[in-house]
């Protein structure tokens, strides 16, 4: 074998050892270095053909021991080129590794260098910000101990470092603080939210108040644990005096400084939002005697001081008796009395006042005797509305104006719907309907034997603009008085019909019986039968649900026109029933003479059982009535029952039917016909009605 052919030899057996130890470069590459590393062994640098093996990344121990093999037994080798090679591969590896060790090294040495300075950096920034925060700053344990503050943090405080550090957050509590502020903080170092923010007040070093916006932070450890507590509190104590002064001049009387008419309703609406059913309240509503003639005669300026001077005497008269004494304008105060005890109080009041204003006050050279009219009223809560029972003390006060001023009048319930009717109710009526302020509301009439739902009496109100929500009582009688009555009881019989109708072909024989107020002027109007005629094929209701209540003044004799009305409703399948009956001067005969099927007791007739006796006359009363009743196959419902023991007295008695709270106060029909669905129920699976439940 020649030379060349044997170097080519070996030339192919060194590129297969290098291929068989693996390598990223390409095969043509690897045959190149091996022709090339060939080369050098054949010219004795057998040491620069490691050092090429090496830098192309060849440095697998295997690789070195099959490289001397094949030089030792390579047939052209030079000699002690094995060894060279091996050697020179020993060096060449160990120089690598340490450039390796020290390029690691250094980077390692850098990035240590460049971490530290990053750190420093970072707490440099920190540092900087913390300190030279706008804002307050504290860090705590979630433990709650104060760990550090910043600067804007002790001045807002006006404290030392060592007064905050090591002191309990919960140690910075504040009278006005809400207990949701509390029950947040505890979520969060529980580590239950991440944060929280709130208005909060703290206390100064000094006693004095700084109100803050507080924001709380959780910061977690690497593992997710809660670590510490960071709060920034933002000084908002010139912010918050701000609001309060707005607060109280939208809430007080420039002039006076009492509260005004807003702040005044605030509290009203309150009270009766809070206090329970039972809970009771008075007013005094004052209106000043004479006081026109102190402006018009001495000047407005004069009347300003005179009305400044009323006030204060108001306010040391009432207010440490902890009533509210407010000016809702003009010449005009009230007297607010909460958790009233009785009419004894709220007149006691009303006497403080007078007491108050009884010595002349004296204004520059002016020595004035000034008086004031009162209206005094004490009511439960319960029983009335806040804007109802402002106008009903308001319309009392007139009352003592009109008697002469000087002196309190306390509130009646018949002259207040009298005087409501009078000064209201016949300006806006006629208008009213046109407007949509009208609305039926619906309330049970339950058979006594067992509380089943027997009929409802559609009960008109009106929402006045200004007056709220008035019931009948309060207007009925104006509308009689000026003949509205006669457009506004069609529109409630059309109303009534319409939604009895629905009921009718919802429910079926569930269906309750409809009964419907009429006054004697509608009792006399010709055309009610005609009316009620339309009304009834318009609606398609059966006349048999249909019932007319009329009072015992409405026929007033057997030649009167509302005698033909009443028996041409009759005949149409209408029937007729005496409402308040017993409360009237009617002749007993007419009984025999009108058409009528039944009788409904007035209130007044029914006691309650816990202070009647067994024997008591009105229980006689009662009793004579069920028996006249009876005899006359009419049936007979007492208003009034306002609980189960008057209920079942009533029952025992042999009263048919039953109205009052104790089945239901009146409602809306939607509300109605969900007692009628309960009703049906309960019939089907044997159980008592609900509507025998109060409500």
């Amino acid at each position: 074998m020649t030379a060349a052919s044997s170097e080519t030899e070996f030339t192919a057996r060194w590129a297969r050892l290098l291929r068989a130890h693996g390598s990223p470069l390409h095969p043509l590459k690897i045959d190149a270095l091996a022709a090339r590393t060939t080369a050098l062994i054949r010219d004795g640098h057998a040491d620069q053909a490691a050092s090429a093996l090496l830098n192309a990344h060849f440095t697998d121990p295997e690789l070195l021991v099959g490289a001397v093999e094949l030089l030792r037994t390579a047939p052209s080798r030079v000699p002690g080129s094995a060894g060279m090679f091996a050697a020179a591969w020993a060096a060449a590896l160990r120089e690598k590794t340490l450039r390796q060790q020290e390029s690691i090294h250094t980077a390692a040495d850098s990035a240590r260098r460049e971490a530290e300075q990053a750190l420093h950096a970072s707490e440099a920034r920190f540092r900087a910000l913390f300190e030279n925060a706008a804002v307050g700053i504290g860090v705590g344990s979630v433990h709650g101990e104060i760990l550090a503050a910043n600067r804007a943090l002790l001045e807002m405080f006006g404290a030392g470092l060592d007064t905050l550090q090591g002191r309990q957050v919960t140690d910075l509590v504040h009278p006005e603080d809400s207990p949701e502020v509390w029950t947040a903080y505890e979520d969060l170092i529980a580590g239950r939210r991440e944060s929280f923010q709130c208005d909060k007040p703290y206390y100064r070093q000094d006693g004095e108040v700084v109100w803050t916006h507080l924001t709380v932070s959780l910061i977690r450890d690497e593992d997710g644990d809660p670590k510490y507590q960071v709060a920034m509190l933002e000084d908002i104590t010139d912010r918050y005096r701000l609001q309060e002064r707005l607060r109280h001049q939208a809430t007080h009387d420039p002039l006076t400084g009492l509260p005004n008419r807003a702040a005044f309703f605030e509290r009203l609406e309150a009270l009766f939002a809070e206090a329970g059913a039972d809970a009771r309240f008075g007013l005094c509503y004052i209106d000043l005697d004479r006081f026109k003639i102190v402006n018009d005669s001495l000047g407005h300026d004069t009347g300003d001081q005179l009305l400044v001077a009323v006030a204060s005497r108001l306010a040391a008269a009432l207010t440490p008796l902890g009533h509210m004494v407010a000016r809702l304008g003009g010449d005009e105060f009230v007297v607010l009395l909460e958790r009233c005890q009785g009419e004894h109080e709220a007149v006691a009041a009303a006497r403080a006042v007078l007491a108050a204003l009884s010595e002349p006050i004296d204004i520059e050279d002016h020595r004035l005797a000034v008086g004031a009219s009162i209206g005094v009223l004490e009511r439960p809560v319960g029983t009335i509305t806040p804007g109802a029972a402002v106008r009903a003390a308001d319309l009392t006060l007139y009352r003592a104006k009109e008697a002469g001023g000087g002196r309190w009048t306390l509130y009646d319930a018949r002259t207040n719907a009298a005087a409501v009717s009078r000064y209201s109710v016949s300006v806006r009526m006629p208008v009213a309907l046109d407007r949509g302020e009208f609305f039926v509301e619906y309330q049970p009439l339950c058979a006594l034997a067992d509380g089943s739902l027997a009929a409802v009496e559609a009960l008109v109100r009106w929402r006045h603009p200004r007056l709220g929500v008035l019931g009948p009582d309060e207007f009925v009688a104006a509308a009689e008085e000026t003949g509205l009555i006669l457009s506004l009881g069609r529109w409630v019989l059309e109303q009534s019909c319409a939604q009895a109708a629905d009921w009718q072909r919802r429910f079926g024989p569930l269906a309750p019986q409809l009964n419907v107020n009429i006054t004697a002027r509608q009792a006399r109007n010709k055309r009610l039968v005609a009316d009620v005629g339309r009304i009834l094929a318009d609606t398609g209701l059966d006349p048999c649900l249909l019932q007319l209540e009329i009072t015992e003044g409405t026929a007033l004799g057997p030649l009167d026109e509302s005698q033909r009305v009443l028996h041409g409703l009759v005949d149409r399948g209408v029937t007729l029933a005496v409402d308040d009956f017993g409360t009237g001067w009617s002749n007993l005969a007419y009984l025999r003479d009108l058409p009528i099927s039944g009788l409904k007791l007035s209130s007044s007739f029914v006691p309650d059982p816990a202070t009647a006796g067994d024997e008591d006359v009105s229980w006689r009363i009662i009793s004579g009535l069920v028996s006249l009743s009876s005899s006359l196959g009419l049936t007979l419902t007492a208003e009034g029952v306002e609980t189960p023991e008057t209920a079942e007295r009533l029952r025992v008695l042999g009263c048919d039917w039953g109205q009052g709270w104790h089945f239901g106060r009146p409602t809306a029909p939607e509300r109605l016909e969900a007692l009628i669905l309960a009703g049906a129920t309960d019939e089907k699976s044997g159980a008592p009605s609900p509507l025998a439940d109060p409500t």
